[in-house]
């Protein structure tokens, strides 16, 4: 079952984000900008580091989603 968000999708809700981001970063900014419970559980499956682009955080979902 693939119910993984986009990149795009998840984008949309870090706009604000400071790089380097860690995962509670990610994950706050993603709920005060609204996002889903998709969004909110593909940020909170991702390794708990330091990401340094928006590229960085769309590569650490994706490799969680294969897990």
């Amino acid at each position: 079952m693939n119910d993984t968000p986009n990149p795009i999708q998840i984008q949309k809700f870090l706009a604000g984000v400071s790089y380097p981001a860690d995962r509670s970063t990610l994950v706050s900014t993603a709920e005060k900008e609204g996002a889903d419970g998709p969004v909110l559980e593909a940020l909170k499956s991702i390794p708990d580091k330091e990401y340094d682009s928006p590229t960085a955080v769309s590569s650490a979902v994706s490799d969680s989603d294969k897990k």
